[in-house]
């Protein structure tokens, strides 16, 4: 089975073809983590525009058993 690379990945092995020093590594890793944080933010702020969520909200959802049940294969 072989893998095809998405447009993305193939870009970003363009970009870091070149040997990158451990320190670099480390920014690149940051500012990635730092954008999907702020897409995860700001997908969360549209969400509690949309349907703006309650303390009993929250309650029913620490309370809440979400786990699938074992299923043996």
């Amino acid at each position: 089975m072989t893998t095809k690379l998405n447009p993305a990945q193939l870009h970003l092995l363009e970009l870091f073809s070149h040997d990158l020093s451990p320190d670099k590594l480390d920014e690149i890793k940051v500012l990635l983590a730092d954008y999907f944080v702020r897409r995860a933010d700001d997908e969360m702020a549209r969400l509690q525009q949309q349907k703006p969520t309650t303390q009993a909200d929250l309650d029913a959802l620490l309370n809440a058993h979400l786990r699938m049940p074992y299923q043996p294969r």
